[in-house]
């Protein structure tokens, strides 16, 4: 976005229009000991290409995922991206088209956004999903509301297998309330989560792959949650992995929300991501964000509207289901953009790959002494025993170019039971020659 700055005559118009004769009549209210009048330390300018120099040098600094042996995941996973999709969402009428508040002259807009709450739909096993949210996360927190609304109740039950993040987000919302519980760190998926439901639960949320990489079987929690009336809310964070298991929907969930940057999305340092959103069709209007929906117009042209955007903070304000009032477009076109590239085909082999790669390194890391596999079963990421701290390892392991994934102790900090833990994550892009760099390392470090 260009920076356009004022003139001192286009300042004077303003500050005319509003009565002042200065800017700092702007700030009287400001006491004037925060102000601070000494230069900042900072250099004086440079020419333009001088600045171009030095912040290459600034970024020469940065190591680039796919510089070596790369095995970091817990929520955010190094893909292959195509060429096509970095091309077609920077097309000027994809680019610049920010959200569909005039459905009647957006309509690529809201095709492309229908198309994308489909393959949604179809790859989480629901009937409806979204127009996208912001990311995994927030779109876990904006489910756990959802069911709220919907049963009338404040019980919630957070599985220990839940990302740490996306509990901290949910928590932030929830803060101390006695009916949100979340049961301890569960690195092997042994907790009774079935036993924490009761009649005040509102949900249940349960993430498979879970953040230590357990498959988990949802249809007993489902169950149980039905029986007590309460919603399962199944979340993932790695989205390729539904080309290889079972969907959330045959499994029973209600709600099903997750993180979608490993389709379409490259890493980009943290975001911005999509978050996805899938549900039922009897729950669709407590579901935040907005739909698209297909029409004809009055001579039978097939057509694109809004449906259900009344639930909208800029429509319903402080009656919205949620404070939401965008949705990450862009993310979202690359996401059905690749999706499409791949078809049902290419999304299946593309899992199988993720898998394959994965059991590989874990074969690989168990034969190491002091290194054990705690996982009886993942698709590409799973959890390793250390025979001491994982962080300083890993530290170690970055000195000779090998990234090897993260430890436990960076999200859950302050829990010694967990220290020893380090999350691995494999995908197609990793190769033989990565998994053998690890390996070896590995062995020479501990």
């Amino acid at each position: 976005m260009r920076y356009l700055p004022n003139s001192d005559q286009d300042r004077q118009v303003m500050r005319d229009a509003i009565g002042i004769k200065s800017d700092d009549e702007l700030f009287v209210r400001v006491p004037k000991k925060v102000f601070d009048t000494a230069k900042p330390d900072l250099p004086d300018h440079q020419p333009e290409f001088a600045v171009e120099a030095h912040i290459r040098q600034l970024a020469a600094k940065n190591r680039a995922g796919g510089d070596g042996p790369f095995f970091v995941g817990a929520g955010a996973y190094r893909h292959h991206v195509p060429a096509s999709v970095d091309h077609l969402i920077q097309r000027s009428e994809f680019l610049t088209a920010y959200t569909p508040y005039q459905p009647e002259i957006s309509q690529g807009t809201l095709q492309m956004l229908f198309e994308f709450q489909t393959q949604v739909a179809n790859l989480t096993g629901m009937e409806v999903a979204n127009a996208s949210l912001y990311d995994g996360s927030t779109a876990a927190m904006e489910a756990v509301l959802m069911a709220r609304r919907l049963k009338k109740r404040d019980g919630v039950v957070v599985s220990g297998g839940l990302h740490p993040q996306y509990r901290d987000t949910i928590a932030t919302y929830l803060g101390k309330d006695p009916a949100f519980k979340c049961m301890q760190a569960d690195p092997q998926a042994q907790e009774d989560i079935v036993a924490q439901i009761d009649d005040s639960t509102a949900c249940v949320v349960v993430q498979s792959p879970d953040f230590y990489g357990n498959l988990r079987d949802l249809r007993p929690i489902a169950e149980a949650a039905h029986e007590k009336g309460a919603l399962l809310i199944a979340v993932f964070t790695e989205v390729v992995s539904l080309g290889a298991i079972e969907s959330p929907g045959a499994q029973g969930a209600d709600i099903v929300v997750g993180e979608g940057q490993s389709i379409g999305n490259p890493l980009t340092f943290g975001g911005p991501y999509v978050g996805l959103m899938a549900t039922r069709p009897n729950l669709v209007r407590q579901m935040p964000g907005r739909v698209c929906g297909e029409t004809v117009d009055a001579e039978g042209n097939r057509g694109f509207v809004l449906t259900l955007s009344t639930r909208e903070q800029h429509i319903r304000r402080d009656k919205a289901t949620s404070n939401i009032c965008t949705n990450s477009g862009l993310c979202a076109l690359a996401f059905s953009i690749h999706m499409s590239l791949l078809g049902e085909k290419g999304i299946e082999h593309l899992a199988l790959l993720n898998h394959q790669q994965a059991v590989k390194t874990a074969d690989a890391l168990s034969k190491i002494d002091g290194v054990e596999v705690l996982n009886s079963h993942f698709f590409n990421e799973f959890t390793v025993k250390l025979p001491k701290a994982a962080a300083p390892i890993v530290e170690a392991l970055a000195e000779k170019n090998v990234l090897a994934g993260v430890p436990v102790s960076r999200l859950e900090a302050g829990k010694k039971e967990l220290e020893n833990l380090l999350v691995v994550a494999a995908t197609e892009l990793t190769s033989d020659a990565d998994i053998e760099a690890l390996a070896s390392a590995l062995k020479e470090v501990i």
